[in-house]
């Protein structure tokens, strides 16, 4: 029985010392994706004035060093003066109100194939029954290992 157990213990210290690896070829995604709007195509730059019943091209240019895996487009109200961690430029807000009938978009998407690049193309038409007033448009993007941007900007949609 004892060197039944011997040898046992010998191929479990064997199974464990093999078990491990000096390869330290595997690479762990440490960066996160990136959003841009600042360049000559971006929309909306911030302060920008959308006007009801306009159509506009939402865009913005995506960026990961492994592939992206999906984004998404938010605009919603900024009534009540609210900040994201993420905004750059601040602009003139109207009166603190109560929203009545707000313009509220939230779609996600996916990006397929691994692309490392990928712009943002979608066209929004500016509802004629919303409030207008302060907005804000934020975009967001996930890479295929997870990690999270994003961005807003202050826009407003007046008449």
């Amino acid at each position: 029985m004892k060197l039944i157990s011997k040898y046992f213990n010998l191929l479990i210290i064997t199974l464990l010392i093999t078990s491990c690896s000096s390869d330290d070829s595997v690479s762990i995604d440490e960066q996160k994706p990136t959003i841009s709007i600042n360049y000559s195509e971006g929309f909306p730059q911030a302060c920008e004035q959308l006007v009801k019943g306009e159509t506009y091209i939402f865009k913005a240019q995506l960026t990961d060093n492994k592939a992206l895996a999906s984004y998404s487009l938010d605009l919603h109200n900024n009534f009540d003066h609210h900040t994201h961690d993420d905004q750059g430029e601040v602009c003139d807000l109207e009166p603190i109100k109560d929203a009545i009938n707000p313009l509220i978009y939230m779609e996600n998407f996916n990006i397929e194939g691994g692309l490392t690049t990928y712009e943002i193309n979608i066209s929004i038409t500016i509802p004629d029954d919303i409030d207008t007033g302060d907005y804000h448009c934020s975009y967001s993007v996930t890479d295929e290992t997870g990690w999270q941007s994003r961005t807003s900007v202050d826009i407003k949609i007046v008449e």
